[in-house]
């Protein structure tokens, strides 16, 4: 049985609470540049957003979870996205909010968990990211997780003053 709970934390769906926090992160331009993102969000299209979280992934081509920790202290937020029935593959990508948070092992923990989880119950073959190659705690992080380089994206993204390179990972479930 696959299970979304983890030794130090778990993995569980949004709620209406977590409006605030999903708010700070959409609306932390530190942060733009993993999501792509380029404006800001108001409450009321997170709160909209909230409101159809509980779809399923089948319908909506992604899935985002809250990382959380048994304290129920808010961590952070991992998704599924480009979420491919018929070739059986997604992509996946986590944020730690806090950098106190960070380098605690919740980011590697939650990984598995999705990881299991796509596998084990969504039963997908493959799962892949995107990864600047500045971002060297992801590379890490993913790469450990058995995830493997499978390409270099050259001047993928623009970050308002130069353009930075892509790393696209796959793991592929044997």
């Amino acid at each position: 049985m696959v299970t979304l709970k983890g030794e130090h934390i778990f993995l569980r769906a949004l709620e209406p609470e977590d409006l605030e926090f999903i708010f700070e992160i959409e609306n932390d331009e530190n942060l733009w540049e993993l999501s792509n993102t380029q404006t800001p969000y108001s409450r009321y299209l997170i709160k909209q957003y909230l409101e159809n979280a509980h779809k399923d992934i089948y319908e909506v081509k992604q899935l985002r979870l809250v990382i959380s920790d048994y304290n129920n202290q808010t961590l952070g937020l991992i998704d599924l996205f480009n979420f491919d029935f018929k070739n059986k593959r997604a992509g996946l990508g986590i944020l730690i909010k806090s950098e106190h948070d960070r380098y605690q092992g919740y980011g590697k923990e939650a990984l598995k968990l999705l990881i299991n989880y796509s596998f084990g119950q969504l039963h997908l073959h493959q799962l892949f990211c995107n990864i600047s190659e500045e971002n060297h705690t992801s590379l890490q992080l993913f790469k450990g997780q058995g995830f493997v380089e499978i390409g270099l994206k050259q001047d993928w993204n623009f970050d308002g003053a130069s353009f930075k390179n892509e790393y696209l990972l796959q793991l592929i479930n044997k």
